[in-house]
């Protein structure tokens, strides 16, 4: 799928051998892009890690040995192209981006950066519960360091991937749908909530490096057919699976206290959890001041639906 415009960039891909990152480098290849990866050489140490950029390279991707922690060869990096894109984890999420921040103040090269969000929009998370809300914290931090350097960016804003939250039926710990039993519903069930499948957020981002719509801006990655409650993502499964699951809802107050006594980790998802589907916090008007909807500008990309996602698992 060549890009629609005709207009390619040369993307640098931060993160690229990760859960999300990788997607991303499939994408922009996709579409066209001359594709850079970044890496460490710390990589050749990593079986996994070593056969994915090989795959890359084989697929025409150019493999950049450069380090996060080297000031140096990270700006010689960014000097060879106008794209940045960050599928950095937790572990450098602040630290790490400002880094890049510094990097690409001093190439002067790149035309737009898109830090690594792909969840929640971190500036409409500012009540979020501890430690969830830490996440939002880090992001917020980088934005605003992004913004006060004067560089370019679009952030993206993904919502709820489907891998974490869609394959289980937001069940905690699971990543396959119950086919049997019961499944737990927190509140009423009712809140919406936005579903996307990870491979779909990589090509919505890739669409985006070089639209002028979406330049300092927010992306809100919306599919019209995936803005379903949980309720009616449980009723889907059932219907594929044909038989009904036991329904055992949970109060906001029992969940609450669940969060207290369960483990730090444990407490950062369930805030999430707590704050998605109890608050509803993905359910909102998006303004013009905010962002741009991912269902206007790209009403041509085809996407996963709820059901087509979840017809793999009967």
């Amino acid at each position: 799928m060549a890009v629609e415009n005709g207009e390619r960039s040369k993307v640098l891909i931060i993160g690229g051998t990760g859960y999300f990152g990788r997607r991303l480098v499939k994408a922009s290849l996709a579409l066209g892009h001359e594709t850079h990866v970044l890496y460490r050489a710390q990589a050749a140490s990593d079986i996994n890690k070593v056969e994915t950029l090989i795959s890359f390279k084989s697929q025409g991707a150019h493999l950049v040995d450069a380090s996060i922690d080297n000031h140096t060869s990270l700006v010689n990096a960014l000097k060879r192209v106008q794209v940045v894109i960050s599928a950095m984890g937790s572990e450098g999420l602040r630290e790490g981006q400002m880094k890049v921040i510094e990097a690409i103040k001093e190439a002067g090269t790149v035309k737009r950066f898109l830090p690594s969000e792909f969840g929640m929009d971190p500036d409409r998370m500012e009540h979020a519960i501890y430690p969830g809300n830490v996440v939002f914290s880090d992001k917020r931090a980088v934005r605003r360091a992004i913004e006060a350097a004067g560089i370019p960016y679009t952030y993206v804003s993904a919502n709820c991937c489907a891998g974490y939250f869609l394959a289980s039926l937001a069940q905690m710990e699971h990543f396959m749908p119950p086919r049997d039993g019961s499944i737990t519903l927190y509140g009423d069930g009712n809140k919406k909530v936005i579903w996307i499948d990870e491979d779909d957020i990589a090509t919505y981002t890739l669409s985006a490096i070089n639209d002028p719509r979406t330049l300092n801006t927010t992306l809100y990655l919306r599919p019209p057919a995936n803005v379903l409650s949980l309720n009616e993502v449980v009723r889907v499964w059932e219907r594929l699976i044909g038989k009904s699951l036991r329904k055992k809802n949970i109060s906001e107050e029992e969940w609450l206290q669940a969060i207290n006594g369960a483990p730090y980790e444990l407490q950062v998802v369930m805030g999430h959890i707590y704050q998605i589907f109890f608050r509803g916090d993905l359910d909102f008007e998006i303004t013009a001041s905010e962002g741009v909807d991912s269902s206007e500008l790209y009403p041509q990309l085809k996407y996963v639906t709820v059901e087509e996602y979840l017809q793999r698992f009967v």
